[in-house]
């Protein structure tokens, strides 16, 4: 894929991700059962852990599903 096409690509990504982030927000996304969150005076520290395991099983299978149709 050529600059280009990639630069019009993810424009167009980041276009579509605005327009449905009053729905994207709402995602339980980061709240997940198996996100670590500690919470005390003075330190927060958030891991997320079973969110990016989730989004990475997602993207892996949308990268899959890409390459399987692009010649």
């Amino acid at each position: 894929m050529n600059p280009q096409r990639l630069f019009i690509f993810l424009g167009i990504a980041l276009v579509m991700v605005g327009l449905l982030w009053p729905w994207i927000g709402k995602l339980p996304l980061g709240r997940l059962p198996g996100d670590i969150i500690i919470n005390k005076p003075n330190v927060k520290v958030f891991f997320p852990i079973t969110t990016m395991l989730l989004v990475s099983v997602v993207l892996s299978l949308l990268f899959q599903l890409f390459k399987k149709f692009h010649p």
